[in-house]
């Protein structure tokens, strides 16, 4: 009876001062799992990217490879004055090929946070060179319904060692499905930057994945750009040579 007793006492103990650890690293597996279901161990994308504004829109059109988190390339094929343009990620290193001036620039990360060819999205948004697995901690913060789907709420902060965008960045992952449906970007002053709406889902590349991302800054009337998935493809075989800046000016 008493080494009963020792046990359960043990374990209330545990519970009682672990629940932060226990629920960061429910958290954590929440995060990692939505994040492989999107990447897959390889990727390859057409998309349309419509930014709009109180006065116009305009689209871009895009196609992207990635291979796990440390390989992406991106390539611009519409409009004319846009094609060719590419972005390439390496690591921690990000390269852009300006096709019109034949440069290949290094991109500082002090630039990750500025506009991505002139959407809502950052660079950090398409070439993702920070990972929301390795770099934030994770933390449980209930449940809550997005359009009618229940879901785990998990709030990330940036690791001390971390140079990041954002100062934190709230996320709604489907229970069912493992799928981010929303986000809230914030600031290092905790001002809400931007909305992310997920939605339209259908089976892409054999999973089911939102087919529509809409950004919404906060601050901006009327602005918001909408990324839709014409096509993906996950797991092909892909070299890591492709991802080089030499393959940057001659991919199609």
């Amino acid at each position: 009876m008493r080494r009963v007793s020792w046990c359960l006492l043990l374990f209330i103990f545990i519970i009682g001062v672990c629940p932060a650890r226990v629920a960061g690293q429910d958290a954590t597996a929440i995060v990692r799992k939505a994040d492989q279901k999107a990447r897959g161990q390889t990727s390859r994308a057409e998309i349309v990217i419509e930014i709009i504004r109180p006065s116009w829109s305009r689209e871009l059109s895009m196609k992207t490879w990635s291979k796990g988190n440390e390989l992406a390339l991106i390539l611009l094929t519409a409009p004319v004055r846009d094609k060719g343009i590419s972005f390439l990620k390496r690591g921690r290193e990000v390269w852009n090929w300006i096709p019109s001036i034949e440069r290949n620039i290094k991109l500082p990360p002090s630039m990750m946070s500025q506009s991505w060819m002139g959407t809502d999205f950052t660079n950090d948004d398409l070439v993702k060179e920070a990972s929301i697995v390795e770099d934030y901690t994770h933390t449980l913060a209930g449940d809550e319904q997005v359009a009618g789907r229940p879901c785990h709420k998990v709030v990330m902060l940036p690791k001390p060692e971390s140079a990041v965008v954002w100062g934190r960045v709230v996320l709604w992952i489907d229970k069912k499905e493992d799928l981010i449906l929303k986000a809230l970007y914030y600031d290092e002053d905790d001002f809400l930057v931007n909305t992310l709406i997920a939605g339209d889902i259908q089976n892409l590349g054999g999973r089911q994945l939102p087919a529509r991302l809409e950004m919404i800054p906060a601050d901006e009337e009327g602005h918001k750009t909408v990324m839709h998935y014409r096509s993906l493809v996950f797991d092909e075989q892909i070299e890591d040579g492709f991802f080089s800046t030499r393959n940057m000016q001659r991919v199609k």
